[in-house]
């Protein structure tokens, strides 16, 4: 097989969760451990940083890796899903794991893997971890997927967890409360292995320490972020994110890590160490476009509240969703005074543009259906004068089709 071959194989075998949604959700973690058993437990083989959450774990992820490559670590990198190119997902200093490593595993282990019957996320997280051990990596920041107890990537036993925050998501795999959703979320604290909270409250705090406690694991919590740390991610929630990353790397230090003095430069670096995208990007100027790949309830809002600082003469937003989000919740956060560009993402998943634009409507949010987020974003384009202001956004997929 060629690398595309190898792509589309991966991509068809079985359900994927990015492409369609709950049908892909296997709530245990046999073929995890099975695949890492036929992989000879690449996961025993390299240090490693685990870091699950609602909102955050992207740009926490990328920030920690900036700040131990700076410090001189050979350091992996994990996190999903991808924007762009497949290999977004698997990075060692910032490099994208070689087409050619990607086509010898799965034909190496392709007969396997179809016995074992893994998910593609699977069997994702067997190539990273497999890299990784190969390559003899000082340290692998290792982002969850999605399901955190039951996640494939929690088969590692890190050297300090970290979850950054927890508000609804994934409702429908991980529980509709925050209480529920931060025992989910705390399934990645092992036994002895120091936490860092990033953010928590008083349905989630409890739930924290009652797991903290009953194994035994140092915990932490993220304070108010020193004012001399700054980054280049934009957005208003990256505060929050210094404050978790300032945390972890004090209790990292603690641990004999020497980071500190790398970490103010590195973190002003972030995208060129790490090829971090989508996080409050311009995509062009005059007229400013920006994309962001805030997609639940939380990081909605708080997209929204940044939109709202920015100076423009019209809003223009490239709109479009998936599925099996609370979209209601969502859309009612979005600004009325501002022409809309509805649109579906190109996967199953995708929300139907019509079905979102009637939605829309109901409350107050005024605009057109595309066929394509290419064409919405043109058409925004071509809308826009020199001094408005395009908004491409509201599922990292519609993001992606758009860089």
């Amino acid at each position: 097989m060629n690398y595309q071959e190898t792509l589309d194989w991966l991509f068809a075998q079985l359900p994927m969760y990015q492409r369609v949604g709950q049908v892909a959700y296997k709530a245990d973690m046999k073929n995890t451990e099975q695949l890492m058993e036929l992989l000879d437990h690449p996961e025993t083989r390299f240090k490693s940083i685990h870091i699950a959450g609602t909102n955050g774990k992207g740009s926490v992820s990328h920030m920690l890796a900036a700040i131990f490559q700076k410090a001189g670590y050979k350091t992996g990198l994990y996190t999903s899903p991808h924007l762009v190119d497949f290999r977004e997902r698997i990075r060692i200093n910032g490099q994208m794991i070689p087409k050619q490593t990607v086509v010898d595993f799965v034909e190496r282990h392709q007969s396997d893997f179809t016995s074992i019957g893994l998910s593609f996320f699977e069997m994702t997280v067997g190539m990273a971890f497999n890299y990784f051990a190969q390559e003899k990596v000082d340290i692998a920041i290792v982002e969850v997927g999605m399901g955190d107890r039951l996640d494939s990537t929690n088969v590692i036993t890190p050297e300090l967890s970290i979850i950054t925050n927890i508000s609804l998501d994934h409702t429908q795999f991980l529980g509709n409360t925050l209480n529920l959703i931060a025992r989910e979320k705390a399934g990645i604290i092992k036994p002895n292995i120091p936490v860092v909270i990033g953010e928590a409250n008083e349905e989630t705090q409890p739930v924290f320490e009652e797991i903290a406690r009953e194994r035994n694991a140092p915990l932490y919590y993220a304070n108010a972020p020193d004012p001399q740390w700054s980054s280049d991610l934009n957005g208003p929630y990256q505060p929050k994110n210094l404050a978790t990353v300032q945390k972890s790397v004090s209790v990292l230090e603690e641990m004999g890590y020497p980071l500190s003095t790398h970490a103010l430069s590195a973190l002003q670096e972030v995208k060129p160490l790490t090829g971090l995208r989508g996080r409050w990007e311009t995509l062009q100027e005059n007229p400013r476009a920006i994309a962001d790949t805030g997609h639940n309830e939380a990081g909605v809002k708080m997209v929204m509240e940044q939109l709202g600082n920015e100076t423009f003469n019209r809003l223009h937003i490239v709109w479009g969703m998936v599925g099996d989000k609370d979209s209601s919740s969502i859309l009612k956060l979005l600004p009325r005074k501002a022409t809309y560009y509805f649109c579906k993402p190109d996967l199953p998943r995708g929300k139907d543009a019509a079905l979102l634009q009637q939605e829309s409507s109901e409350l107050g949010l005024q605009g057109e259906v595309y066929s394509s987020v290419q064409d919405a974003y043109t058409a925004a384009l071509q809308a826009a004068e020199h001094n408005d202001l395009i908004f491409v956004g509201g599922s990292t997929f519609v993001v992606a089709e758009v860089l």
